[in-house]
């Protein structure tokens, strides 16, 4: 092992140390720090989309601290340790790239391969079925963790169903999906049944990511991209105000559309 990462898991044992460490590192369970794995994966991610490498680096750190945190809590309750982890991994990798590594052996590394992308996409699909084969489970869609961001959870959810014949054969009956969607929405409000408007508005947003699955675009990248634009221009509106010695509170709906069209006009 490096010693980068043994300094790196040195740290985390003195953090947790029971005498010595951090109040708050000492209080940490996997449930408490659950929320903030999440939290860095999509800050690396938001450094990808920025290209900020710098940042990227930086962020990748904070994601692999979590990972050492999980392996140290877990060392403490005799489960795992950070090496089980990590051996645990390459053996997955193995298994599953057989045409890369013969009967599973780093050693075997640089024998031709002769499988196309589509093959390996096929054998790859195949060894995860045989894998998940062992675990006893109720529904297919049980591989698919409740714990999943909403919309990442529902393509998983649709592309599961969709390898047992439960799903649309093109895109066009999705958007026919979409529209009774919204008018099941619109009759909703008219109705005025928040608990009823909740529950159309997710099932809009269900079709909506299945259209997205159907295009073969992650509609959580595309929101978040277009998250990234929104605050890209109405920052340019902040600045055009402050230019102007005006006040967002100051301005009408209709002024502040007129400065959005501007910050258009300038590629933003």
């Amino acid at each position: 092992m490096s010693e980068a990462i043994q300094r790196l898991q040195h740290l985390m044992t003195c953090l947790r140390d029971k005498e010595f460490g951090c109040a708050w590192d000492k209080q940490q369970t996997y449930q408490t720090i659950a929320p903030y794995t999440l939290e860095e994966a999509y800050e690396v991610i938001d450094a990808i989309e920025r290209s900020d490498y710098d940042d990227l680096k930086d962020e990748l750190g904070d994601l692999l601290f979590q990972v050492i945190f999980y392996s140290q809590i877990a060392l403490e309750d005799d489960k795992f340790n950070f090496d089980d982890v990590v051996n645990g991994i390459v053996a997955k990798m193995l298994r599953r790239h057989p045409h890369i590594f013969p009967q599973g052996e780093l050693s075997r590394f640089g024998e031709p391969n002769t499988l196309s992308e589509a093959e390996i996409s096929v054998q790859w699909q195949a060894i995860k079925a045989q894998e998940k084969a062992s675990k006893p489970k109720q529904s297919v869609l049980d591989d698919v963790p409740s714990s999943m961001p909403s919309m990442m959870q529902a393509v998983k959810l649709q592309q599961k169903a969709s390898k047992f014949g439960f799903d649309w054969p093109d895109v066009m009956p999705v958007f026919a999906k979409i529209r009774e969607e919204l008018d099941e929405l619109e009759e909703a409000i008219k109705a005025g049944e928040q608990e009823h408007i909740a529950e159309e508005m997710g099932d809009v947003l269900f079709a909506m990511t299945n259209l997205a699955r159907h295009l073969d675009v992650s509609p959580d990248m595309a929101l978040n991209k277009t998250n990234i634009k929104f605050r890209r221009r109405f920052a340019r509106i902040e600045t055009l105000l402050v230019a102007q010695n005006r006040k967002l509170t100051n301005c009408s709906l209709e002024e502040l559309d007129r400065y959005w069209e501007q910050a258009k006009s300038e590629g933003l």
